[in-house]
């Protein structure tokens, strides 16, 4: 069971190591094609960042009118000839002096100004971002449905769900805080570094020289942390899974008596888990220590340095009092970049995955709703031509070699053989999942590849042995065969596959919720829907992938009739292990190893003594066939 997790938690998803990427020139550009998203609403994104700039200065104003309090408290603290990079406007404006009164009321209006900006570069930003990760969410889930099916053979579900929720959530966050925060610290930054400079050139240097080495030993610090804190995830993760197999596979464990192994083998993980906590608790203490005592003590140094510029006359209270509030606010920003470098790296890597997805190429469906063309209109002729297929995975592996068969208007075509004879195949190739290697399939005499493949398949139904049904409603499901069909059609397709006598029987009729995959229903009721979804769906060729093969006698003989119902008049591919089902198809195609080995009717098949009498005969003496009274209906089939 553990050799199943690889590199994926609970939920499927990639371990978050891995989602990150360096940054380079090629990652970076990758990242820029995606800022595409937003051009249809750039007059908003560019105001959103004006506001953050406005943001950042009005905040920045905050610390200034602090100091004038101050000094107002103590007149004549104005200190003349310091250190400037403007000294015009920077000397004009260390000369005002606003009284106590004027300068509360000033902090208030900064105070209502900067709750302005800030709520227009949130709400602004996220407006974007939603609109744009909206786009996106769109453009990736069309992409990922046109995929072809070798795509979704070689990817997990969760994976591929984990593209359009997480890193596509980590885009729209980078787009709506984490550029915002950049900027804002960027802005913020210059700000700060300019009013240190203005209030005191030497003081800014001496702080200067301070702060750069605490701000990469935090940073140093904190990314030790962080690949802890992955770690331990990691490894929860990893007990959530073991949690997750156990109890799906229950039986297996209660029936091999393994509770004490899957119980040593989960606290094996968590304790793995505490290990990890601790000594990332080592790491966080000591980081948290050192925070203490390095801010502090850089705030007690430059506040002492400051001091004795108060006492020499070079500084005033309030000017000092600004001198350390800026100095956090340009710590705090330092310190910020390391955490903003890391959302990055993840945001690159979401979008590298993404990216990676909008550019491979898909099958060419249409994404809009069609009806059938006259022109490309099927009366139901195939034709399997030199068929060979391997599958992309295992081009090593022939699953069918040289395959020809004819199957004309209205014809019921049986495929029978052994398991991994290609039977299922064959339906692949029909619906055109994979093309063949060699050889060609034609339909009405017209080559597959020269029919739209929305269009072929708007004209084929195909009902496997594990059907497949939504989470929605009865009328939903069955109504998937026809978008938008009335009411009247729906319930006409469940009367001909005998589903209308039991959703009638429900409560809520056909607005009867079947839960996930159907779960709330029997197999003979998934199974009644899923022939009625093909009915309503009118196709001009059928495929029955072992339709009944899982039913009990009841259920198959509704399914049957149902079945019946669904085949007249219309070319019937029907794969079968039951060989008694299809003793009166008007053909029978034996496949082993990938080849026709036999084809005619039962009774021409049975006086061979070949592969088909050979199954029979097994069949027939292990009680396999299904030999319980049938209706008519099926008598015809079996």
């Amino acid at each position: 069971m553990a050799g199943r997790r690889g590199n994926y938690n609970s939920n499927g998803k990639q371990k978050e190591e891995s989602a990150k990427v360096k940054i380079n020139k090629e990652s970076l550009s990758q990242a820029l094609i995606l800022f595409s998203y937003l051009k249809p609403y750039r007059a908003k994104f560019i105001l959103s960042l004006v506001f953050i700039a406005l943001s950042a200065f009005t905040t920045s104003l905050f610390p200034l009118f602090l100091g004038k309090m101050i000094d107002a408290a103590s007149p004549g603290a104005a200190v003349p000839g310091m250190g400037s990079v403007t000294p015009q406007i920077g000397n004009a404006l260390k000369d005002i002096h606003w009284s106590l009164n004027t300068t509360l009321i000033l902090i208030f209006v900064q105070l209502s100004i900067q709750t302005v900006f800030s709520f227009m570069r949130v709400y602004l930003l996220t407006e974007v971002g939603e609109k744009a990760l909206a786009d996106m969410r769109r453009d990736v889930y069309s992409k990922l449905l046109t995929m072809p099916m070798s795509f979704f053979t070689e990817k997990r579900v969760g994976e591929l769900s984990n593209r359009i929720s997480s890193d596509l959530s980590q885009i729209q966050d980078a787009i709506s805080f984490t550029l915002a925060e950049f900027l804002r610290g960027i802005f913020t930054l210059i700000i700060g570094l300019i009013f240190i400079f203005w209030i005191s050139t030497r003081l800014a240097l001496v702080m200067l020289a301070v702060v750069p080495v605490i701000a990469i030993l935090a940073v140093v610090f904190g990314l030790r942390i962080r690949k802890m804190a992955r770690k331990a995830q990691d490894q929860l993760a990893e007990s959530g899974t073991i949690v997750q197999e156990t109890f799906q596979g229950i039986s297996i464990v209660k029936a091999f008596t393994s509770e004490f192994y899957e119980v040593g083998r989960y606290v094996k993980s968590v304790y793995a888990v505490v290990n990890t906590a601790i000594a990332n608790a080592r790491y966080r203490g000591a980081f948290i220590s050192f925070m203490i005592f390095s801010v502090f003590g850089a705030i007690a140094f430059v506040m002492w340095y400051g001091a004795n510029m108060i006492q020499s006359g070079e500084l005033t209270m309030g000017s000092l009092t600004m001198f350390v509030i800026f100095s956090m606010f340009v710590g705090g920003t330092f310190a910020g970049f390391a955490d903003m470098f890391s959302q990055l790296q993840k945001t690159l890597g979401a979008t590298q995955s993404v990216r990676e997805i909008l550019r491979t190429e898909g099958e060419a469906v249409s994404l809009s709703h069609q009806l059938v063309s006259p022109e490309y209109k099927l009366s139901g002729s195939v034709t399997f031509e030199n068929v060979a297929f391997s599958y992309p995975g295992r081009k090593d592996i022939a699953v069918l070699n040289r395959i020809s068969l004819n199957a004309e208007n209205g014809e019921q075509i049986a495929i029978v053989g052994p398991s991994g004879a290609g039977k299922s195949t064959l339906a692949s190739l029909l619906l055109r999942f994979y093309e063949p290697d060699s050889g060609r399939i034609l339909f009405d005499g017209r080559a597959a590849d020269s029919f739209p493949l929305t269009q072929l398949r708007m004209q084929m139904a195909f009902v496997p042995q594990d059907v497949i049904l939504f989470g929605g409603s009865v009328k939903e499901n069955i109504a998937y065969g026809k978008p938008g069909a009335s009411d009247e059609e729906v319930i006409s397709a469940a009367k001909k596959a005998h589903a209308d006598e039991f959703v009638s029987r429900f409560p809520e009729g056909y607005e009867t919720i079947v839960g996930e995959r159907g779960i709330k229903l029997s197999g003979g009721q998934r199974q009644r829907i899923a022939i009625a979804r093909a009915i309503l769906k009118d196709p001009a060729i059928l495929i029955l992938d072992e339709a009944t093969s899982s039913l009990d006698s009841e259920s198959e003989q509704l399914v049957q009739d149902a079945l019946e119902n669904l085949m007249k008049g219309r070319t019937s591919f029907v794969i079968a292990h039951r060989l008694s089902t299809i003793r009166n198809a008007h053909k029978i195609v034996v496949i082993d190893k990938g080849v026709v080995s036999e084809t005619g009717t039962h009774a021409e098949l049975m006086n061979k003594n070949g592969l088909y009498r050979k199954l029979n005969e097994m069949q027939f003496e292990f009680g396999v066939a299904t030999q319980s009274p049938v209706s008519p209906v099926v008598g015809q089939l079996a």
